[in-house]
Formats: structure tokens, sequence, C-alpha cells
């Protein structure tokens, strides 16, 4: 790799690599060969290999190629104090070129910013070359490795749930898939591993945990994706202390490691309930920095006390006729002085929820809650939404049968990763942070994605299209 080359002086070498860069001076040709390491300046000269220089005389940038030679100091006055390899060239004399390159449809030494996204989505491949989203993706896959490392040394167990799952009403539209065996059913993909991760408690595993792909059918904006990863876990025994205090802990381990630059503005996490939130800020995701123009400030915090209930529709009367949902998944357990009301049915606009939401410089990076863990709770939170014996069963039957075998005090927490990572990586938006996102409006413009499908295979499916009439 081109970054060990510094420690090879003198030393016969071979690197492989995209062109970066070609210069002329005089006779002497300069190749900036990248990889995924670093660059390093390849030097060719007439006198040395006629054959290999009248070969770099014809390459361009973008083109592939391996070059042999030996590790030299650069001439004194041509150090690059802002390269890794800046004080030293390799002396080609040997170059293959592995395969030639279009001419590329944007420059790739800039922070790609100032570039259209639609072309950058297009040519995504080509977008992620530049060293800022080489390192955003690496940030991400520390982040990730150092989460998976401190779960794993705290006993906790990383298991897989499936995607293909069932489609159930847990606050956002569902990507459904159609089954070609069981004609006119659907599979949908999971909105996030709720149900699975609170059966693999029922299952006795009491530490879960997973780097979880969830998708969900709503509008995109610069913190949001269709589709989006998060770190899920779930314990049992434990209270909201105890998984907000792991999540506290997790998160300043994780920054003082991986990103020891950043400064968190305060240690234990501040508190605040939702009703204070609004009132003081008008949102459930303050930004609680004291110095907004720090890019590496970090003003954590938590939200609690959220209610658990919302009038749809926006109204608060809380009459016979009001219709209920949840504010963040009807599988929360509400606070405990307040179950007499949620198993009455009482006072329902003020039943609060031992939902917390983890927020950081003004947005909301995770959120969890202690569940129900018996049958007749969570049962009476879908009564309060609404829906009727037959739905209740038919969409959460196998949660409350579940939670009827002798299931344990639980609940957990999900940070999402994207969120987390772009912040740290001072992004304007999680696409930054993603190899390859979908644009604005849901596309992927490199695939063509969503894309029609033919005619054999919505036969297949037993489906038709029904155009809508101009």
């Amino acid at each position: 790799m081109i970054r060990t080359t510094p420690s090879k002086m003198g030393a016969s070498v071979r690197v492989c690599g995209w062109v970066w860069g070609r210069r002329n001076h005089g006779q002497i040709i300069f190749i900036d060969l990248k990889d995924a390491s670093g660059i390093i300046q390849c030097v060719f000269a007439p006198n040395n290999n006629a054959e290999v220089y009248k070969i770099a005389e014809t390459l361009r940038t973008g083109w592939v190629v391996e070059v042999v030679g030996q590790i030299s100091e650069r001439p004194k006055g041509m150090v690059n104090p802002d390269l890794a390899t800046g004080k030293i060239e390799l002396q080609a004399d040997n170059l293959i070129v592995l395969n030639e390159s279009l001419t590329p449809p944007f420059v790739l030494d800039t922070d790609g910013l100032e570039i259209g996204e639609e072309l950058r989505m297009k040519y995504r491949y080509l977008d992620l070359r530049r060293d800022r989203l080489q390192n955003n993706l690496g940030l991400r896959h520390k982040l990730i490795h150092f989460i998976r490392n401190w779960l794993t040394e705290k006993d906790f167990m990383e298991i897989e749930t499936p995607i293909l799952t069932k489609s159930t009403p847990e606050g956002a539209r569902d990507y459904v898939v159609p089954s070609r065996v069981q004609p006119g059913k659907f599979y949908a993909l999971p909105q996030s591993p709720q149900q699975y991760k609170q059966l693999l408690m029922v299952a006795g595993f009491e530490k879960y945990f997973q780097i979880a792909r969830c998708f969900r059918d709503e509008d995109t904006r610069g913190d949001r994706q269709p589709e989006f990863t998060q770190l899920d876990l779930e314990m049992s025994f434990v209270n909201q202390e105890d998984v907000m205090n792991l999540t506290e802990n997790l998160l300043i381990d994780l920054v003082k490691k991986i990103t020891p630059h950043k400064k968190i503005q305060e240690v234990s996490f501040p508190r605040i309930s939702y009703k204070e939130a609004m009132e003081k800020y008008g949102t459930d995701r303050p930004d609680l920095r004291k110095d907004k123009s720090d890019p590496d400030l970090l003003a954590f915090g938590w939200v609690i006390d959220f209610p658990f209930f919302s009038a749809k529709g926006g109204s608060a009367s809380g009459g016979e006729n009001t219709e209920w949902t949840f504010t963040h998944n009807p599988f929360s357990a509400p606070k405990p002085e307040h179950l007499d009301w949620l198993m009455q049915k009482e006072n329902i606009g003020d039943i609060l929820t031992t939902q917390y939401d983890i927020v950081l410089n003004g947005f909301e990076v995770g959120g969890g809650s202690i569940r129900n863990h018996k049958p007749e709770p969570l049962k009476k939170v879908f009564e309060i939404m609404g829906l009727s014996e037959e739905k209740i069963l038919n969409n959460f039957g196998h949660m409350l049968t579940a939670l009827g075998y002798g299931a344990p005090p639980h609940g957990g927490i999900a940070p999402g990763l994207d969120r987390l990572t772009m912040i740290l990586a001072n992004e304007p938006n999680i696409r930054e942070v993603f190899s390859f996102p979908k644009t604005g409006d849901g596309r992927d413009l490199m695939m063509d994605a969503p894309s029609e499908i033919s005619e054999k295979q919505l036969k297949e499916l037993g489906l038709e299209i029904i155009r809508k009439k101009e």
C-alpha cells in the first residue's frame, strides 16, 4: 500500500492505483498515483527507460496502472508537507496500464459539494473516490467496529433478524414485497427489528444487539433516507436508568476513542422533559450547544417523559370521541404511576411513557423505551388506538401470545448510526456518509431505481399495474 512506502527508502516496490494527476516538467513526467491509503509521486525520466517513458506519456487521469521502482528522497525544495509521502518519490523502472478510463464527468480532487447532487449520485462510484467520502466511510467503519467490540465485551450477543417480515402499523409506511409462492400475500421490509428484539428477550437472550438495516417509505430529507442503519439493542431485567446509563457510557467512550478531537459539552448528559423542551425550545430535539459556532462541540442530552398518546388531527379535547395514536411506538410501557390510567383507559392524554430520546446538536440520534412485557397492557394500547379485536389479533396476535409465555421486563434503544456519523464528520446531510444513497426524492440514479419490472415478473406474482388516467 502507498502509505507504507516512506518506510521503504532505497527499496524497490510495486504500487497500484489510479492516476490522480500528471505534470510534465521539461522532459520529466510526474504522476500522482493514488490508492485507498494515499498518494505517491512517481517520476518517469526518458534516460531511465525509454519504453516506460513512452507509455507514461499516454497516461490520463483515472487510468489504473502498476508502477515498479525505487523509493528515494525528493530533491530539496520539492518536499510536499501536505502529503504523508511528501518527502519521498518513486523512481519508475516499469509501468503497466491495467485499465484505461473515460474522462470523468467531474473533478475528483475537491470535496464535491460544489457539484449537483444528481450528477454525483449518477456516478457515485467515481464520487466515492474523493478523500472526503473515503474518510467518511472510514469513520463509519471505525464507529461500527468500536460499537461491536464494546457491546461484546459487556456480554451482548449480536443476532440478525429477518428482513422479510409482516406489515404492521408502526408509524411509517411499509415497503412491501409480493410473494410469488403465496399469491396475493405480501412481506414487508422492517421499519425496525422492534418486535423481533422483544421476542429475543422472551427467548431468554437477555442482551442483544444488531447493526440493523431499516426501511421506511416516508418523505426524504437531509437527515433521512428510505433505508438506514441503526444500532439496535435490547436488555432484560432492566429499568430506564440502566438503558440510559449504558447508552451514555457507550457514546462517551466512542467519542473519546474514535473522534478524540471532539469535545462533549456536559457529562453526564443533561435531561429535559418533553414538556420543558417544547416550552423552552419549541422542539423535542433541542440543540443544547452553548457555542453553536464550534463544529467540534457535541451537546448530548436526554428528552424524557413523553406523552404516550396524541390525538389524531391535532385535537386535544380528550373526549370520548377523540381518536388516539401513539407518539413513538405502541410497544412502550407507561410510566409505572400511569399504568392504572392505561388499564382503565382514563386520562389518556395525560399518560406519560417510559420513552427516552437522545439528542445531539439539534438532531434526534436515538430513541428507546422500557416495553410492555405483559400482554394485557399492550392490548390496551391497541384498544386506545381504536383497533378492533380482530385487527389486534391479526396484526399483533403473535406478540400478545409471546408475552404470555413469561416475558421478562425489558427495554432498549436504537441510536441511528447515519445521523451520528454525519454529525461526527461535520457533514450537512446523511447522504454524505452513505456508500450509495438515494436522492432527495428517493431515486437511485446510478442503478435507475425504482424501475418497472417485466410483464413476466408481474404475471408470476399475480400482479397487474393499473395506470392512472391523465
